[in-house]
């Protein structure tokens, strides 16, 4: 989905986000909607039943470091479809190797046609599982990443990247602006492998064909033969 259709009034209110809602020390421990469909909190948020239920969850991205593993972990697997991430939260931890499993979690369950509603977690939902969505946002909606940051940080106040975490948040615009230009480039200008195309006609002698073949082929020979010549009588191009 891109944005680019909207005017830069309709752009900055997206990224502004709803502007009546005042943040509550308490709104840590809550998750909140980034965009339709998607939300984003701590651990906590994924222990109540009850809260996930009246959101109407139905798929949760738990990311979490493996030490934490005994404790940051699936609780509903009957209710939810999970995907679970062991992510160093350091600024050393690669995110960009990891963050296409996510996307493709998070691009299957919110598609129209299955509406689902993905909750992304870690421990506390201030730099690890931010980072992920700030960068689904950012290809999402086709934003700077800036412009990205800045829209999940008017939903959710407290998160807080680390530095590594936001240099590769930086690093992944050019990546997914690279791979849009890629799929918008004009197929018509591709290479087209001439050995056998569907517009070639079925009747085209081929001999014609082998023979443009011989006659390159020799001239290479004897081109080849010459440099050889060459290479061992420099006196072979003098003329006696």
């Amino acid at each position: 989905m891109s944005i680019s259709q909207l005017t830069d009034e309709q752009v900055r209110n997206v990224i502004q986000g709803p502007g009546d809602v005042e943040w509550r020390y308490e709104m840590r421990r809550e998750c909140q909607e980034i965009l339709p469909g998607l939300f984003l909190g701590p651990f906590v948020a994924s222990k109540s039943l009850e809260t996930l239920q009246s959101l109407n969850i139905t798929h949760i991205v738990c990311i979490r470091d493996a030490k934490e593993a005994f404790s940051v972990r699936p609780r509903f697997p009957e209710h939810f479809s999970y995907l679970t991430l062991d992510v160093e939260d350091n600024e050393e931890q690669n995110l960009i190797r990891l963050f296409p499993r996510a996307k493709a979690f998070i691009d299957e369950a919110i598609r129209p046609e299955r509406g689902g509603r993905v909750l992304v977690h870690c421990n506390g939902g201030i730099s690890l599982s931010p980072a992920f969505v700030v960068m689904f946002v950012m290809q999402y909606y086709s934003l700077s990443w800036e412009d990205a940051l800045h829209l999940v940080q008017n939903r959710r106040y407290c998160i807080s990247p680390n530095g590594g975490f936001l240099t590769q948040i930086k690093e992944y615009e050019a990546i997914y602006r690279a791979s849009q230009a890629v799929a918008s480039y004009p197929a018509t200008q591709r290479p087209i492998n001439r050995r056998k195309r569907e517009d070639d006609s079925d009747d085209e002698d081929p001999r014609e064909e082998d023979r443009s073949k011989r006659v390159l082929f020799e001239s290479d020979t004897s081109h080849n033969s010459l440099l050889l010549q060459l290479e061992y009588d420099p006196n072979a191009m003098e003329i006696s």
